[in-house]
């Protein structure tokens, strides 16, 4: 501000000083005491018109910072008044939907993009802080190495967003968690609707908000344009035409906005689900590809599902998808950037290919499968498959240590706790209720360093053990008096001689077994209450 207040006196001085020399190069009687005055007049006035345009420029661009100040104060009062409401189950801050947040940390990159941006949107010129995105929900994380875009829009039929959300989340280490940033774009101005998608994941992902592994923006509510005036092309429906436009509105945003989160930016939509390894994957071919030209690399065939890029690359395809947003669908203007960058106009078809295959790079099998039916298009029927994405894996299988198994939970079909014990499938069971467990009763007392128990799978990521403890029967009776009660009430006698070690976090129990209570005799899951849903263990596993 300091800044922009000096260049604007600066200008004025100027303009102050130019007129003084012009006006005291004039005689007191008003008249040139001689003609070789007159070019120097004429010089002092061209220079005075040109400062005068200088500083009407800055005195423009110093209205519109002074309006957005003024619209950060409105906010930060809206703000502080909220600002200790938090989601019950989350202890994330809920952010007022009028938050300002910048593209971009850099001002001078900032006021290129937004000039750049306003010559193809020249509406925003009206509303200058149409660019800044509402962030919803979020811990300004930033610095990760790979950043996942999902923009979202209201559906007629089915929302796939908090499936797909899942089987991204699902199976992810502590240190991956910490590497990775998942962006949700709303792309809708209907402020209540985008609250509603924020409490609902607020409420299915406590912890990944908590983290700041996840965040919710959406646009202001006057960035896009007037879409009736849309010219139809290539015998798409006024609908459509007006869908694939959006769709080029809403990438280029979050495109901007991701540009400084991380080293990698994935572009995904809101109905995919992901395989379990997907972002080590991911994570190791960038890195195998680094010393390669390419401008993006492919871990789906479909559409623009899975398509990796370099978060330098990001301002210059996004303003290539705003410069042609009207005329084309996004897919096809990706393919034009190949073209421009890669293709020799002189030389044939077959050539171009050949470069242009050169700047994108495709890892098989595709980590990506699209699960959609129902279209963000209103009407429309979306059955694409991507054939190269291969069977899903279910469960995780290990080599667990002989015992007698017993539950009182009835399992469904042919998905028995034995043949998830062995690694032969994953345990799916009727909903439990309070007191309902899983009892491992090992052959003879052995040494168990640890345990995981992992509750839900890829394609079912809601039957999962809530409120649920983990207990270990130690062969030595005396063990308990070694043991000291933590914060947390583990280490705490239960019944039949039972010591509670542990208990299910977002439908995953881990940890380890302390020396004083080796060696185990058995181990048991216990539901504390009754359950919603049902049940499922797609990995068990006693570390021995």
């Amino acid at each position: 501000m300091r800044v922009l207040s000096c260049r604007f006196g600066c200008l004025l001085a100027l303009a102050c000083f130019v007129s003084v020399t012009w006006i005291k190069s004039i005689p007191s009687d008003g008249v040139s005491s001689s003609p070789r005055m007159l070019p120097n007049l004429q010089a002092l006035h061209e220079r005075l018109l040109v400062a005068e345009e200088l500083a009407g420029q800055v005195s423009r661009n110093l209205s519109g910072i002074m309006e957005r100040l003024r619209n950060m104060s409105s906010t930060a009062n809206t703000t502080h008044a909220t600002s200790n409401t938090t989601h019950p189950n989350s202890n994330t801050t809920l952010m007022s939907l009028d938050t300002l947040k910048p593209l971009t940390d850099s001002p001078d990159q900032e006021m290129f993009l937004q000039s750049t941006i306003y010559y193809f949107m020249p509406h925003l010129r009206e509303h200058p802080d149409s660019l800044v995105p509402n962030v919803v929900l979020g811990q300004g994380r930033r610095g990760v190495s790979v950043v996942l875009g999902i923009p979202t829009v209201k559906r007629e039929k089915q929302s796939y967003l908090m499936s797909t959300l899942g089987s991204l989340f699902y199976g992810l280490t502590f240190s991956q968690q910490r590497d990775l940033l998942v962006i949700v774009f709303v792309a809708e101005t209907d402020f209540d609707y985008v609250g509603s998608i924020a409490k609902a994941i607020s409420k299915n992902f406590p912890k990944e908000v908590h983290l700041g592994l996840l965040e919710v923006i959406s646009p202001s509510r006057h960035y896009y344009p007037n879409f009736t005036s849309l010219r139809e092309t290539f015998g798409d429906s006024k609908d459509r035409v007006k869908w694939r436009t959006k769709q080029n509105l809403d990438f280029s945003f979050l495109m901007l906005y991701a540009q400084n989160k991380g080293t990698y930016y994935v572009q995904l939509e809101d109905d995919v689900f992901a395989k379990a390894s997907y972002y080590s994957d991911m994570k190791a071919f960038a890195t195998q590809e680094a010393s390669k030209p390419w401008l993006y690399l492919e871990f789906s065939q479909l559409g623009f599902i899975g398509k990796l890029f370099r978060t330098h690359d990001l301002p210059m395809i996004a303003q290539f998808f705003l410069m042609f947003h009207r005329d084309k669908p996004i897919d096809w203007l990706l393919d034009h950037i190949l073209w421009v960058k890669a293709c020799n106009p002189e030389k044939d078809t077959k050539d171009c290919s050949e470069q242009k295959a050169l700047l994108k790079q495709r890892y098989k099998p595709s980590l990506f499968q699209h699960i959609g039916l129902h279209s963000s298009l209103p009407g429309k029927l979306q059955h694409l498959k991507d054939k190269d994405f291969g069977k899903q894996t279910l469960y995780q299988g290990h080599n667990n240590p002989a015992a007698e198994l017993s539950s009182s939970l009835k399992h469904y079909q042919q998905h028995s706790l034995d043949r998830a014990y062995k690694g032969e499938d994953f345990f799916w069971a009727l909903a439990p209720i309070h007191g309902d467990y899983i009892l491992i009763n090992f052959t003879q007392p052995i040494h168990i360093s640890g345990y995981l128990f992992r509750s839900g799978n890829i394609e079912i990521t809601g039957d999962k053990f809530y409120n649920t403890s983990v207990e270990v029967l130690p062969s030595n009776t005396s063990a308990q008096d070694k043991l000291v009660t933590d914060s947390s009430g583990y280490n705490q006698q239960s019944n039949n001689g039972f010591i509670i070690i542990g208990a299910f976090e977002n439908g995953v129990a881990e940890g380890k077994i302390e020396e004083a209570l080796q060696p185990i005799s058995a181990l048991r899951l216990v539901v504390r209450s009754d359950s919603d849903v049902w049940v499922l263990l797609s990995e068990i596993f006693i570390k021995f």
